[in-house]
């Protein structure tokens, strides 16, 4: 058996299940979290996966345990449980989910009351709690309660129907066929939910919830073969797919090929930023496509840190109207403050609404890189190498501007280079893009091998 591996990070912990992550250690940071926040309600739900469950089980039993009591919304997409903790004025949230991580694995996303991401200052206090075992256990007569509801994907559909920058009586007329693949993850009821409240025709590809992941579960062209096949037999105008937490969208052209899911933020931004003024806030490891359309279009860009939480963070400090992930994760603020596939997909939809060009074409108008990422296992001397590698940056990618806000990102005059670790795997990214696919080919090959 490999040495158990517990990833933490502003989000949470993730592991892999019965070596990394288990029901002990579950219900354990359940107990913190219930005595960090000493009183209130806390809202859980978690994706489809098997171990979703059993984890979900342990983790309510340590919150009832320190007092808290539980509002259990079973299989729901991530900012479905977001959306809950602010509607029902819950003092935080828990997700269960491993996101776009392998069937193996899982996690545990916490929020606080404003159904955000914990801050620093809170992650730390949980994991104080956890070293010193001070929980705030209550007797019999103090303990938590367990109620159950059913209804929030419901109600995240109806919330994001409202959308003011939806095109809805468009997208009506508009008369799409869609083919959904939800990976059968916690989307596979509201995405294909949303579309036909849409009055969109769907064709339904792995939506059946049951955690069996018949694919790789993350959203990446690679990925989506049987998408780009269904797209075409069924001449459907596009494909969309998310993964197992349903907080990020790709999308297939209605040629049946997948597009980058770097343009599902792409298009989002474009949508939004045609109807409201104000900054956009992506990751440092986003295509530059987005930041183009955004400065195009009058906005400000600015940068964060990979990591939803960081996002969110940068996003509320500029007050930006949009911004996300170029994994196919799209934060409308003005909704709430998250990744949310549902929110993708409507705006996509949107966009296309009113267009007499396909989504093809739409994305041939916007302008091309050659954007690469790569992943690799981590080496024990990461650190050591990533500095030999900036010492020698210069003779690779000639003159460079370096950022090392997260790991190290160099531009260059002819694109751009990241080299980070992984928030949620122990691997290290490489993300290469430049205005020439055989130079963004030849500087991924010459940097991975530098690392190997």
């Amino acid at each position: 058996m490999k040495k158990p591996q517990l990833i933490k990070s502003l989000s949470g912990i993730r592991g892999i299940v019965g070596n990394g992550i288990d029901p002990i250690l579950a219900a354990q940071y359940g107990a913190a979290f219930g005595t960090h926040l000493k009183k209130g309600k806390v809202v859980i739900g978690s994706d489809s996966r098997p171990s979703g469950e059993m984890l979900r089980r342990a983790v309510v039993s340590g919150l009832v345990s320190t007092g808290i009591d539980t509002v259990d919304i079973g299989i729901v997409p991530t900012p479905t449980v977001e959306i809950a903790v602010t509607g029902l004025k819950a003092v935080g949230g828990i997700c269960v989910t491993a996101s776009h991580n392998a069937a193996p694995w899982n996690a545990l996303k916490f929020f606080n009351r404003t159904g955000r991401f914990l801050t620093r200052r809170q992650f730390e206090s949980i994991e104080k709690i956890l070293e010193v075992g001070r929980f705030g256990f209550k007797s019999a007569d103090k303990l938590g309660s367990v109620t159950e509801q059913d209804d929030w994907v419901t109600r995240h559909i109806s919330q994001t129907m409202v959308l003011p920058v939806l095109e809805r009586a468009a997208i009506r007329r508009k008369g799409l066929k869609v083919v959904v693949d939800a990976v059968n993850g916690a989307g596979s009821i509201a995405l294909p939910g949303l579309l036909r409240k849409l009055s969109v025709d769907v064709i339904e590809l792995n939506c059946k919830s049951d955690g069996n992941f018949v694919h790789d579960p993350e959203p990446s062209p690679k990925n989506l073969t049987q998408l780009c096949r269904a797209v075409r037999r069924h001449r459907a105008d596009l494909g969309m797919a998310c993964d197992p937490d349903a907080d990020r969208l790709a999308l297939v052209d209605e040629r049946g090929i997948a597009i980058s899911e770097e343009l599902t933020l792409t298009i989002a931004v474009w949508e939004v930023l045609r109807k409201r003024r104000g900054p956009t806030v992506i990751n440092l490891s986003t295509s530059r496509t987005t930041a183009d359309i955004a400065r195009m279009l009058g906005s400000p860009v600015h940068y964060a840190r990979v990591g939803e939480p960081n996002v969110v963070e940068v996003m509320r400090r500029k007050n930006a109207v949009i911004g996300g992930e170029g994994n196919g994760g799209v934060i409308l603020p003005s909704f709430h403050s998250g990744r949310d596939a549902l929110v993708a997909a409507a705006l996509v939809l949107s966009a296309l609404a009113k267009e007499k060009r396909t989504l093809s074409e739409l994305v041939k108008s916007f302008p091309t890189y050659y954007l690469i990422k790569s992943k690799s296992q981590l080496p024990n001397d990461f650190n050591d190498r990533l500095m030999r590698f900036e010492a020698e940056a210069s003779d690779m990618l000639g003159k460079c501007r370096i950022n090392r806000l997260d790991g190290l990102r160099f531009d260059f005059a002819r694109g751009w280079v990241q080299l980070r670790k992984s928030n949620t795997e122990p691997i290290y990214r490489l993300v290469v893009e430049t205005d020439n696919r055989k130079l963004s080919n030849s500087l991924s090959r010459k940097v991975l091998s530098f690392f190997k």
